[in-house]
């Protein structure tokens, strides 16, 4: 199923945060309507942050009151600003709003062939990362054995994407296969995107789960109840893998008991010019961590630290799942702004 959808002038797509108890669709048809879903997580996942910021640039291109190229370009740079800000740790909006911003700069034509233009390369971007989940799925799959317990971090599913899924999508391809797995989910504090998501996901496709806490990751590897981790990515980097906060801890934990440690993610998240010390990692409202919902559960003025991101270095790593196959350990000395990704 789509996780986004353009209709004449609308964005389409839950609202991630209402999920799973009520299943409501966000009708988005400005750019801050977009940037307030963005920041606020109504629309997450890398890949679908990418979709949604080409949309994004589509909604400022279609209501744009622009007579000329260059007053849309104007337009469209400042759409572009908006959205970049609102997480700057996601490489997935930078990628596809610096992708738009580049065909129109080399655009020749006139104003209105050019909104119309903007719009088919958002749906081209959104098509591309639906195809590209299921390639993942399928050469992921082959890292999967009958009889394997998966563990998971956060959610990489089809919520996290236009469709299919990134680790999900691994885990469903293998189901689809015949092969009989489980998934442990980390609950993933603050916000709980593996108990709210992912145990989702799983339970409507029918695939075993069982929910734990995120500080049971460590005892559930000691008692040999997991063969594989599989995590999402928001940026690959030269050195590192930038996730949802915590997963560089379950990365050490998955070491320490020789457990393999894999990552989907489609080759846009490779942003191959930078180091992990290069990268701003978003700190978000401390509000996330003091409560549960509205429910106050620390003291007021409690300070609090609250990054959204952590870096796994690439030596935890057993491999990266792409579209295209699965990078290994051989190929992370190789990892630069030279690396061939096509």
């Amino acid at each position: 199923m789509r996780m986004i959808k353009w209709e004449n002038g609308t964005v389409i797509t839950p609202d991630q945060t209402k999920l799973p108890l009520e299943n409501i669709l966000l009708r988005l048809t400005t750019v801050d309507q977009m940037a307030e879903a963005i920041k606020t997580l109504r629309v997450r996942g890398a890949p679908l942050l990418g979709a949604a910021a080409a949309f994004g640039m589509a909604l400022g291109a279609y209501h744009s009151k622009a007579q000329t190229i260059s007053e849309l370009l104007k337009d469209l740079e400042s759409t572009g600003i908006k959205i970049k800000k609102q997480r700057p740790t996601a490489v997935n909006l930078f990628w596809a709003t610096d992708r738009i911003l580049n065909m129109v700069r080399a655009y020749k034509g006139d104003v209105d062939g050019l909104r119309a233009l903007v719009v088919l390369e958002a749906q081209k971007i959104a098509d591309e990362d639906a195809a590209q989940n299921y390639l993942i799925g399928k050469n992921g799959s082959a890292i999967i054995e009958n009889g394997d317990t998966i563990l998971t971090h956060c959610n990489a599913g089809e919520l996290a994407t236009v469709e299919y899924g990134t680790a999900l999508g691994v885990v469903r391809a293998a189901w689809t296969q015949g092969k009989k797995i489980k998934v442990i989910a980390d609950e993933t504090r603050p916000l709980l995107q593996g108990a709210r998501l992912t145990v989702f996901e799983l339970q409507r496709e029918g695939i075993p789960v069982t929910l734990i806490t995120d500080n049971m990751a460590g005892y559930v590897m000691s008692k040999g109840l997991i063969n594989k981790v599989i995590v999402g990515a928001d940026r690959i980097v030269q050195d590192a893998v930038f996730n949802k906060i915590g997963t560089y801890s379950v990365a050490i934990l998955a070491h320490e008991h020789n457990i393999p440690f894999y990552v989907a993610a489609p080759k846009n998240t490779f942003d191959l010019t930078c180091k992990a010390k290069d990268i701003t990692i978003e700190e978000r409202n401390p509000n996330e961590v003091t409560h549960v919902g509205c429910q106050q559960t620390a003291p007021n003025n409690t300070t609090v630290m609250n990054p959204a991101f952590d870096a796994t270095p690439l030596k935890y790593i057993t491999g990266i799942i792409t579209e295209t196959g699965i990078y290994t350990k051989e190929h992370f000395s190789k990892f630069n702004k030279t690396f061939p990704l096509t």
